[in-house]
């Protein structure tokens, strides 16, 4: 009998998540069977027919409203009393120590009762979180409660800024398994995490799917244009940007900036091309689909995102695989992919002297060097950001995690009294685990 996992995220789809797409769309060609959940949905932001099919395969838990919620938390207050309480001690250890506060945990409690009773329903065996935050949290309170085992996908910057307020040492700890999305996550999460933690926390790299690795190699783009693919928020530099056009114009060198993408500081951004005057080389054309999204990086001469913090920008990435170069920071897992003189270009964060160089450059740069890193990128891509490939590393995962599941399932029924009826949930948790053979993968996912 083949097993069914969750994904689990804060939005899906959502417009910047396209690699957990992605990622699920790898695994299920690995035969695992997928169901996915989001706390909340972001259906208003999408522009991808792609992530609007996504959205019909996805159930949101706060569209059941407050009294859903509520008669959820009731129904496991009444049948699992015990394991209630223990999950409400750990809610309130950690609404107690968090920047969101206690109220906001209770609410993940909430959700963590909603999703118990459907992951039961759903045969569901393990779950998978992708960021340490509150998607994270739920996982872990529904466990609490005795709903199923979950791994976790950390990104940054995010969770290394407030590894004590998400209480990421403890998730790690109550994990099956994490991962990470570069060696520098790996260290980060080594950093907070106790040594015997170590062993369970992998890296597997996002990754670019056909889409982008199967459009033939072209030349790069002998227009001088740049384009900056990313959400504007403050993370990503784009003010700090605007300053560096300002001052290559002031240079005399003449090129177009296209700006995909959109977010809080949209406002101060549009402020800001007014006050220098660029409205004639920058232009922002919101969100885009990923169809769009290539077009642009084609037709880019090199991708820039001169970031203040990150995790490893799948934009680079693609950008890359579409044999574009790519201008960007010395920070997190960026370097672990872009080789300076090779692929592109890394910058101190905030040296805006060092983009202008930078950029400056690129522009000038012979258009056979440029297509030479363009190429080079592509193969740095192709060797390690296969979303394939990676998906079958997160697969081998999963299945060991569920044979030891399993494995603990089977010592569990020997001692559990399955007659109370108190018990039932866990009953349907630990059969759906001993129904699980690993025959039923395929070959390529046995080791």
């Amino acid at each position: 009998m083949s097993f069914t996992i969750a994904y689990l995220i804060n939005q899906y789809p959502k417009v910047s998540h396209s690699f957990i797409r992605r990622e699920i769309n790898s695994l299920e060609t690995y035969g695992i069977k997928i169901q996915r959940f989001a706390i909340r949905s972001c259906s208003t932001e999408l522009v991808d027919e792609v992530d609007k099919l996504e959205q019909q395969k996805t159930q949101v838990v706060l569209g059941i409203g407050i009294v859903g919620l509520l008669i959820a938390l009731l129904r496991t207050v009444l049948v699992r009393p015990i394991r209630f309480l223990q999950a409400l001690w750990l809610t309130l250890k950690l609404g107690w120590r968090s920047e969101r506060g206690l109220w906001y945990h209770l609410i993940y409690l909430a959700e963590a009762c909603v999703l118990l009773r459907w992951w039961t329903d759903a045969g569901i065996v393990h779950v998978h979180a992708h960021f340490g935050t509150n998607s994270t949290t739920v996982a872990m309170l529904c466990r609490a409660i005795g709903g199923p085992p979950y791994s976790f996908t950390v990104h940054g910057p995010e969770e290394f800024d407030s590894v004590k307020s998400l209480a990421l040492a403890e998730k790690v700890e109550r994990a099956t398994f994490v991962v990470t999305v570069s060696s520098f996550g790996k260290s980060q999460l080594y950093r907070w995490c106790p040594q015997q933690q170590w062993s369970k926390i992998h890296v597997v790299r996002c990754g670019v799917d056909n889409a982008f690795l199967d459009i033939a190699p072209t030349a790069t783009h002998s227009q001088p244009r740049f384009v900056c693919v990313a959400r504007m928020g403050e993370a990503k530099g784009h003010l700090l940007l605007m300053d560096a056009v300002a001052q290559l114009v002031a240079l005399g060198l003449q090129f177009q900036l296209v700006l995909v993408g959109d977010g809080p500081l949209r406002d101060e951004i549009e402020n800001a091309i007014a006050r220098l005057g660029l409205q004639d080389c920058v232009k922002i054309i919101g969100w885009a689909s990923n169809a769009e999204v290539r077009q642009q990086i084609l037709a880019a001469r090199a991708m820039v995102l001169p970031s203040f913090a990150e995790g490893l920008p799948v934009v680079l990435m693609e950008a890359l695989a579409l044999g574009c170069p790519v201008i960007s920071t010395y920070i997190a897992g960026i370097p672990e992919l872009v080789e300076p003189g090779v692929c592109g270009w890394l910058v101190p964060p905030g040296s805006v002297e060092a983009l202008v160089a930078a950029m400056r450059e690129a522009l000038l740069l012979p258009m056979n060097k440029l297509e030479q890193m363009g190429i080079q990128g592509r193969k740095r891509v192709i060797q390690r950001h296969n979303a394939t490939v990676e998906a079958g590393r997160l697969a081998t995962l999963f299945r060991s995690s569920i044979e030891n599941s399993k494995n603990q399932a089977i010592e569990i029924s020997s001692t559990v009294d399955y007659s109370n009826n108190r018990n039932v949930e866990e009953k349907v948790l630990h059969q759906n685990l001993l129904n699980f053979s690993a025959t039923d993968l395929p070959s390529s996912q046995k080791s």
